[in-house]
């Protein structure tokens, strides 16, 4: 594998998208582009809410991306517009402080994390920018259109700066600038938009962060399909609550068995000091921690620490108003899915001649954990997994943060026709606004290659 994204030479000539992208840039900037860069969407397979407790993950990239046309100028300034009419341009001076307005989540926001990483990182000056942005990444959608567009734009500064960073460097740097915009993510949409590979899906490992091929089986494909309710990570806390329900579950897991909690944040922390395995996690988690919801003075007690220090050592900036905690529930879930990735791979590397149906009930479990453990399921996600279930999947679920966005669904090859089919009729076509949806809400879908830049 390459240690630096690929720069790949590319004609315009038949491809409608880049040409477009040319054009409005030319229009809005009187220049051609220098360069171009992409950085893919992704769709999580399985193992979902458990990277930023420290556990691997099984991603694909897809097709859909996020795209930026690119100039070098002299004015001093990053502009910034997208080819969506929605999304209003911005300008921003390269010598004043990248200020990120984290309780305003705008699309350039997400675009300037990226930016302020690679300044950071290599201690620049940045050069002056002008950039076109295109995504086909639908957005909120569970398929990490913001990661993308933080990752493209970590990829477009580096390389008009012309500095070189080796992919994973990149992923690293730009999963930490994320939280600049308020979200306390695990790194895995940054490392699968800079690490994927074509025709494969990754096993990707965090401390150290590294990517193992997962071949995936050919007697199946992935659909995914969206419920057409968006859900904007960066402008609720329920991500944030359930990092910080997995942070204090963590604690009180050590606490438990005699360890230091201050010096653990994460639920793989506490299994690695503990040299236990999966399933005698969960059964610790079922002896310590009781199914009601904790209370703030309660965790208190158990930890000994003030209300202040739960306060200021516990919560994040948009987790202060919580009073209740449900800490079994989220780490029976965690190491559960843990537990499940693990099995994916295991199955996708042996190769049984019924793998798509394990890999299905995988799937379906994971869903129902996501569900009934973790809460970050809706009603539409769950009536568009059942259906889908209904329609010929061996495994559907939901798929990224969850609260809206996709699902995946794994379609025996020989279906796919009649699945596509039964899950317009059954859930987009009877509802005028997700009809109107539908072409860009249901897609069959192959793993991808991982970000790049194209010159002409």
């Amino acid at each position: 594998m390459a240690t630096n994204p690929p720069k790949l030479k590319t004609k315009l000539a038949g491809n409608e998208r880049l040409q477009n992208l040319k054009n409005t840039f030319e229009k809005k900037y009187g220049e051609s582009p220098l360069f171009y860069a992409y950085a893919p969407g992704r769709v999580n397979l399985i193992g979902e809410h458990i990277d930023y407790c420290g556990y691997s993950v099984l991603p694909m990239a897809i097709e859909q991306n996020i795209l930026t046309a690119v100039s070098v100028n002299s004015s001093g300034t990053i502009q910034l517009a997208n080819m969506n009419p929605q999304f209003k341009d911005f300008t921003v001076s390269c010598l004043e402080d990248i200020a990120i307005d984290r309780d305003n989540p705008k699309w350039y926001y997400y675009f300037l994390c990226g930016v302020k990483a690679i300044q950071e990182k290599c201690g620049i000056t940045l050069s002056g920018m002008s950039c076109v942005v295109d995504g086909t990444v639908p957005p909120s959608s569970g398929l990490s259109s913001s990661s993308a567009l933080v990752c493209c734009a970590g990829l477009v500064t580096m390389e008009a700066n012309q500095k070189s960073l080796s992919k994973l460097v990149l992923a690293e740097i730009c999963a930490k600038c994320e939280c600049y915009i308020g979200t306390e993510g695990g790194g895995m949409d940054q490392s699968i938009s800079f690490l994927a590979e074509e025709g494969t899906a990754k096993l990707i490992e965090f401390q150290p962060l590294r990517a193992t091929d997962v071949k995936l089986p050919d007697g199946a494909v992935f659909v995914i399909s969206n419920c057409c309710k968006e859900m904007n990570k960066a402008a609720s806390s329920h991500y944030n609550i359930r990092v910080v329900e997995c942070r204090i579950a963590t604690k009180m897991l050590a606490q438990a068995r005699g360890l230091d909690p201050s010096k653990l944040l994460k639920l793989s922390e506490a299994q690695k000091e503990l040299r236990a395995s999966l399933e005698e996690m969960l059964a610790l988690v079922d002896e310590v921690l009781h199914p009601e919801p904790y209370t703030r003075e309660e965790i208190c007690k158990v930890l000994h620490i003030t209300s202040e220090q739960f306060t200021t050592e516990l919560l994040s900036a948009n987790t202060l108003h919580m009073t209740h905690f449900k800490l079994h529930q989220r780490a029976k879930h965690v190491y559960g899915e843990a537990a499940r990735v693990l099995q994916f791979k295991a199955v996708c590397d042996s190769e049984p001649a019924e793998s798509v149906q394990l890999l299905g009930d995988l799937m379906n479990q994971s869903h129902a954990s996501c569900r009934d453990l973790y809460e970050c399921s809706c009603p539409e996600l769950d009536q568009l997994v059942g259906i889908c279930l209904k329609s010929g999947a061996v495994g559907s679920r939901l798929t990224g943060a969850g609260w809206g966005g996709c699902a995946v669904s794994m379609v025996p090859n020989e279906k796919v026709e009649s699945f596509l089919h039964a899950v317009r009729e059954a859930y987009y076509l009877p509802d005028p606004r997700r009809a109107a949806m539908e072409k860009q809400s249901l897609f069959v879908t192959k793993p991808g290659g991982g970000a790049a830049v194209f010159l002409e």
